[in-house]
């Protein structure tokens, strides 16, 4: 990132030192803020004996693990209903004991996905608001009670109105955890550990295969749900952390370097920022959230119309930008749960399912390597979209079973990755703590409102091949490219005209004269332009 010269004012603006080789010392950074007029955050604490790679991993440790824990039960618990349709008691036979038809099956699997998007963004300015540990493990705990309630319906009207309340406690987690970690994480970090984190997503996948298979061996044993969210949520008060700034397992110094890196990666937000209504219309009224809100829902829809019939696993497109992502996620889910109408009986159909979503395991979390060692993010996801089309293009001309079930590997590799890889986009290019959360909740929510639709366009008649099921996938994929290579294209035109000073600001006692200026805004120091403008600050660049 590129801070203004105080030697040159604005003009030097346009210096970028994201190309600079080799990581600046937190020493380092501190002279330059100081020459920047910024204040040094914990300016009094010694952090001469921090080792920042040491510091990194005691991050992961603490972090990482027990949030895709979380995230694995959570996905667990939504894909259930998917496989409740090939198990045991209210498992394999779930439709003959709640007397439901097909489509009031799929009405079940709908009406989950419109709470979990109504409540994304509210839920994530509560998790600023309050302390992550309390809210996360609220969210689990009271998740984990309507699961076990789930289990004791009876009849459709009591399904439907489970899965509205479990949608609303679950809308929570996966974007407010991802938001979580864009708080402790540099932007060039950030990718791996969100791939990292969806993975238990695809872990579930296969956790899901072979549990169904295994109740399917178990007629008449059980079958209701474990208190298992209940406990994580009560353990996970104890277990999460805060943010870095109050961390109860960093020292003083450590959180002094966590927060001083951050903000050296232009988080200038990393030390805290007031509640402010303005920062949400920010988010609401910038046209990224909006063109990265479609990406995701579009490759969202293809995932989930993948995984209900397994073939579906293929189609997930990440465009406009989020929606395309989810919708074809959900595809995914959508046709690994039917993926018996290929042919294949149920137990060996779930078993099926195991080695697809390891797979996809192992790349998406390759992709988010890679995209943070060498950047390039929406070069990646225009590869990740271009591999689930064919994967779908074949599912949707194949008449052979193995054919197709080969298809649902490209399907998922291509999709999968692109998941978090755009999560990751659009959070890299967004500045300021509510901002951030407004943004990324919205990203999601758009993504999983695609669930609903997918839910639908996997239809008992159109077995066994689902043709337009994957015909509509395969057009969100199509969105998902031009959306992602717009997106792409307006990133870089916009650090084009800050490299040009188009966007520069007036520093007073800087550059006072510069009257052409003024459209960008008159700030008392530099500090103050970057706290009031996130990134639309002159010296902020977007991540292509």
């Amino acid at each position: 990132m590129s801070p203004i010269d105080p030697e040159k004012g604005l003009e030097g603006s346009s210096t970028n030192l994201s190309d600079e080789k080799g990581p600046a010392s937190v020493a380092d950074q501190s002279e330059v803020d100081e020459k920047l007029h910024t204040k040094i955050y914990n300016e009094h604490v010694d952090i001469g004996g921090v080792d920042e790679k040491k510091l990194l991993r005691k991050l992961d440790i603490h972090l990482i693990p027990w949030l895709s824990f979380l995230y694995l039960l959570s996905f667990l618990d939504r894909s259930s209903i998917g496989n409740a349709k090939a198990r045991t008691h209210w498992l394999y036979h779930m439709e003959t004991d709640l007397h439901i038809t097909d489509q009031q099956y799929l009405m079940a699997l709908t009406i989950f996905f419109f709470s979990y998007a109504v409540f994304e963004v509210p839920s994530n300015v509560f998790l600023k608001r309050l302390r992550p540990s309390i809210w996360l493990s609220l969210l689990m705990l009271c998740w984990g009670i309507m699961m076990t309630v789930q289990g004791l319906v009876h009849n459709y009207g009591g399904l439907l109105g489970m899965r509205w309340m479990l949608g609303m406690f679950e809308a929570g987690l996966f974007p407010g955890v991802n938001y979580y970690l864009s708080c402790w994480y540099k932007r060039s970090e950030f990718g791996i550990r969100a791939a990292i984190f969806f993975s238990a997503a695809t872990v579930s996948g296969a956790f899901g295969g072979l549990l169904a298979a295994a109740i399917s061996k178990m007629d008449g044993i059980g079958g209701k749900p474990a208190p298992r969210d209940r406990l994580a949520g009560v353990f996970s008060f104890w277990i999460i952390q805060d943010f870095p700034d109050t961390a109860k397992f960093l020292t003083e110094a450590e959180r002094t370097v966590v927060v001083r890196r951050l903000q050296k990666d232009d988080q200038f937000s990393a030390a805290g920022e007031k509640l402010k209504m303005r920062y949400i219309w920010k988010s609401l009224l910038d046209w990224k959230t909006w063109v990265g809100s479609e990406l995701q829902m579009l490759d969202s829809a293809a995932v989930y119309r993948c995984r209900r019939p397994l073939v579906c696993v293929l189609a997930v497109p990440p465009s406009i930008i989020n929606q395309v992502n989810m919708f074809t996620l959900f595809g995914i889910m959508a046709f690994t749960a039917r993926i018996n109408n290929l042919g294949f009986t149920a137990t060996p159909a779930n078993l099926l399912t195991v080695p697809v979503y390891a797979v996809a395991c192992a790349v998406t979390c390759v992709v988010g390597f890679v995209a943070d060692r060498y950047g390039r993010r929406g070069y990646l996801n225009i590869a990740c979209l271009s591999i689930g089309a064919v994967g779908y293009i074949i599912l949707i001309v194949s008449r052979n079973a193995t054919l197709s079930y080969i298809a649902v590997y490209l399907a998922a590799c291509g999709i999968y990755p692109s998941i978090p890889n755009i999560i990751a986009w659009v959070s890299n290019n967004v500045e300021g703590s509510y901002k951030r959360s407004v943004t990324l909740a919205m990203v999601i929510s758009f993504g999983n409102i695609n669930g609903a639709v997918s839910s639908n366009v996997y239809r008992a008649r159109d077995t066994p091949w689902y043709t337009l099921g994957h015909g509509i996938v395969l057009m969100y994929i199509g969105i998902g490219l031009i959306t992602s290579v717009v997106y792409l294209l307006l990133l870089r035109r916009e650090n084009a005209k800050r490299e040009r000073g188009e966007r520069d600001e007036i520093i007073l006692g800087v550059n006072d004269n510069r009257t052409d200026l003024a459209q960008n805004g008159t700030y008392a120091s530099v500090a103050e332009a970057k706290r009031e403008k996130g990134d639309e600050w002159s010296g902020y660049r977007y991540t292509l």
